[in-house]
């Protein structure tokens, strides 16, 4: 895909995943949807990346969608009259599937680390795709809002889901009621970003985090991954033992047996998995 919102550059093994239209602030699209989509499907299968840095062009991270194209903004067929049970039918129900949603959910399902550097204001979908990322960091410009109230709308992107379990279920309904704008300090104090940084040091500290995620096992981190964001919403503890188990059996004969003597010679490992080709085949299990 030749990609017109968004920017896809791989070097030392990291992604910089940059939105960029900053002449509009960043602001999102149907366009962007698809591209995203499209990129982090694209990264997940790519042995050339280890982990994703996701920031935005200019002064704003995403400034939410763009509302000033004409009809539905949102891009939904309001002709359609969708049920549960449409929903559940299809994994994309055209013209009605939440394209924020489509996106998050291409994180989520994601092999490689997501890390947010957010640079900017961060709002609507620029705040719930941020919340499906693994790791936050924030400018000390940044700014987050999960607006939908503001503009009779509800949250989106999945973020019923994901926001409650970063900060909790009544700073998400707080935040989300009255739709306030918070500042970077505000969101860390929250547990919402990591660290709060100087513009100019911002990527620093992420590429810092990636390159320390490039050097482990690309297999192993893909199953950590998933494992971590799915098992932890599991109803008991014996659902993550038994893919546990799974996890290091298999783990412990290939780079596993690696990781070991390298500790032992006490050198770097030199880990030759791919997370492409060498997934054990109980993956995926859900």
């Amino acid at each position: 895909m030749n990609y017109k919102t968004i920017k896809y550059e791989v070097a030392d093994k990291v992604l910089t995943l940059k939105l960029d239209r900053p002449e509009h602030l960043n602001s999102f699209t149907l366009d962007m949807a698809s591209e995203l989509v499209h990129a982090f499907r694209r990264a997940s299968e790519d042995d050339a990346v280890s982990a994703i840095v996701v920031t935005g062009s200019g002064r704003a991270f995403c400034a939410g969608m763009d509302l000033s194209v004409e009809g539905n903004v949102f891009g939904l067929d309001e002709s359609k009259k969708p049920t549960v049970a449409d929903m559940q039918r299809e994994p994309v129900v055209e013209g009605v599937s939440d394209t924020g949603g489509q996106v998050v959910l291409a994180i989520y399902d994601c092999k490689k680390p997501v890390i947010g550097a957010v640079n900017g204001a961060a709002v609507g979908i620029g705040a719930t795709m941020l919340a499906a990322m693994d790791i936050r960091l924030a400018s000390e410009k940044a700014k987050i809002g999960f607006v939908f109230e503001k503009i009779g709308i509800t949250p989106e992107a999945c973020s019923s889901w994901f926001l409650p379990r970063i900060v909790g279920l009544s700073q998400a309904l707080e935040w989300v009621y009255t739709g306030e704008i918070v500042g970077a300090d505000e969101a860390k104090e929250k547990g919402f970003v990591r660290s709060v940084h100087l513009p100019e040091e911002l990527l620093d500290e992420a590429y810092r985090i990636v390159r320390s995620i490039a050097e482990k096992s690309p297999v192993s981190i893909a199953l950590a991954r998933q494992m971590m964001q799915r098992l932890s919403a599991l109803d008991h503890p014996r659902k993550a033992h038994e893919i546990d188990s799974l996890a290091i059996f298999y783990a412990s004969q290939t780079d596993g047996k690696e990781g070991v003597a390298a500790f032992l010679e006490k050198r770097k490992p030199d880990f030759k998995s791919s997370a492409s080709k060498d997934m054990p085949d109980f993956y995926p299990w859900w």
